[in-house]
């Protein structure tokens, strides 16, 4: 076990499974106690089980570690809330907040109900806003905080998922916003992108391996631009293992990365990946509005297609 993070807490939304088991452990690893929050749902979000959360606390406890399980669901208020009074009680305080939990409920656009819509919404990006209120206001107090949300490359646009990928974009502009609101106080938010195979996305890391076959991938012959592709794994173990993302997320809880603050980063197998801000590609000005004949001729030319 390390030290990196001896006396913190930390709060981990689902916590317990997948992506948010491993930083939770690693978290536990490197000397932070953790409060584990899982609900115990199904993938779509229905459902409720202590399991999960219980599960996660024990394995903390059996290597040494300090555990509580919290199962508040925290797509509500009073949930978030919970949360974050939970670590409070137990642990007196709070230093990092890791959000991980999120559900998947897949329709193409014209089939999606707007129940459908609004429970992933409401779980994915919902929940990052009712734990980030509540522990910012902690945070803003003691001058200190690290905030970590995982998101995903859907967010550019996946078949099936508009209910996801408006979670997704919702939650970094939320990061984003949340590094600006609060980084004068010492605290830091950012973003992970994960590609691991978990209960939502299983086999997720294949899709973006190097073909072996030429031609368009899924997301190209959709219309959207590929993730970064995986190159051959030669590490130990597998690339699709949930705990390959714990590291980088544990990194920015340390005292090592206080000067990181509003990005949005990805792991992949055995790589890491720093994503752009959104930014002005091409311009095209002129005194005065745009008449109808002018778009006509300029709108081409600055999408690089006119001539």
């Amino acid at each position: 076990m390390g030290n990196r993070l001896e006396g913190k807490v930390a709060a981990v939304t689902g916590g317990g499974r997948g992506i948010g088991r491993g930083i939770a452990k690693l978290l536990a690893e490197e000397g932070a106690s953790i409060l584990i929050n899982d609900k115990g749902a199904e993938v779509d979000g229905t459902g409720a089980s202590n399991m999960p959360a219980d599960s996660v606390v024990e394995e903390i406890k059996s290597a040494g570690g300090n555990a509580t399980a919290n199962y508040a669901d925290i797509s509500t208020m009073e949930g978030g809330e919970n949360l974050i009074q939970s670590c409070i009680d137990t642990y007196n305080h709070i230093d990092i907040l890791v959000n991980s939990a999120g559900s998947l409920k897949d329709r193409m656009i014209y089939q999606m109900t707007e129940s459908d819509f609004d429970q992933v919404v409401r779980n994915n990006a919902k929940s990052v806003f009712t734990t980030t209120k509540f522990a910012g206001i902690l945070f803003r107090q003691q001058r200190s905080g690290r905030i970590v949300n995982m998101v995903a490359d859907a967010g550019l646009g996946d078949v099936g998922r508009s209910n996801y990928a408006a979670a997704t974009e919702g939650i970094i502009g939320l990061t984003r916003t949340t590094a600006k609101d609060l980084g004068k106080y010492g605290i830091t938010a950012n973003a992970i992108s994960p590609m691991a195979e978990t209960r939502l996305f299983p086999g997720a890391v294949d899709q973006h391996r190097l073909p072996d076959v030429s031609g368009p991938s899924r997301d190209e012959r959709a219309g959207i631009g590929p993730s970064p592709e995986i190159p051959e794994w030669l590490g130990e173990g597998s690339p699709d293992e949930p705990e390959n993302i714990a590291p980088l997320a544990v990194y920015l809880c340390t005292n090592a990365a206080p000067n990181i603050n509003g990005y949005v980063l990805g792991v992949r197998g055995g790589s890491l990946y720093v994503y752009s801000n959104p930014d002005i590609e091409n311009v095209v000005n002129k005194w005065g509005n745009f008449t109808m004949e002018e778009m006509d001729v300029l709108f081409p030319k600055m999408m690089g297609y006119g001539f």
